[in-house]
């Protein structure tokens, strides 16, 4: 019997119109702010997921990046070289070289998967938002387009001043230092015997 019951009308009779009207007016009397956007470009956020830029010198043709991507969007085409031994007596080796690499914009979920996987730093998010088509199999953009894509990716952060430095910067460094020391050696023991 409870649910029966009707509930109560608050207030008078037409309060809710007239509590939008209310909104209405108040909306009317705001200056509004138009973006022209052609003509000025939006201030994207710094880690704005627009589209992904291909750095070609880093991919390896692991294909990690196509067979983590839940909408199979990567289209990677690779064949292999053999490279000559670097030393007299070595033996040759074989690498991929990258043939084909395409991403379908119009089946790409931007979840950025791909990017997190790969281990040589190869993808990067671009922060590039106009390449709209008018055909949807124009979508699909080849290596080229990523390459130019990739020139538009914004430089990471600074790091922290007070943190430490990174391990591979440091030995990086100390093997810079002990080639100089030696050079320097090399040069002063050279520069002794011309004397």
């Amino acid at each position: 019997m409870a649910a029966d019951k009707k509930p109560k009308p608050s207030g008078f009779p037409g309060s809710g119109l007239a509590k939008g009207l209310a909104v209405t007016l108040r909306t009317m009397t705001k200056r509004s702010v138009t973006a022209q956007y052609p003509d000025v470009q939006p201030d994207l956020a710094p880690r704005t997921r627009g589209v992904i830029g291909l750095f070609e010198e880093n991919c390896t043709v692991c294909m990690l990046c196509a067979r983590e991507c839940p909408d199979w969007c990567i289209y990677i085409d690779s064949h292999k070289e053999t490279v000559p031994p670097a030393a007299p007596g070595g033996r040759e080796r074989s690498r991929h070289v990258l043939d084909r690499f395409a991403i379908d914009f119009s089946l790409c979920m931007y979840c950025g998967i791909c990017i997190e996987v790969c281990p040589f730093d190869a993808l990067f998010w671009s922060p590039e938002f106009e390449y709209a088509e008018t055909d949807i199999r124009e979508l699909t953009h080849e290596r080229d387009k990523l390459r130019e894509w990739m020139w538009t990716v914004p430089e990471p952060p600074a790091l922290d001043p007070a943190a430490e430095e990174p391990k591979e910067i440091a030995a990086a460094r100390k093997t810079a230092d002990k080639l100089a020391a030696q050079q320097a050696a090399a040069d002063a023991e050279t520069s002794g015997e011309d004397a």
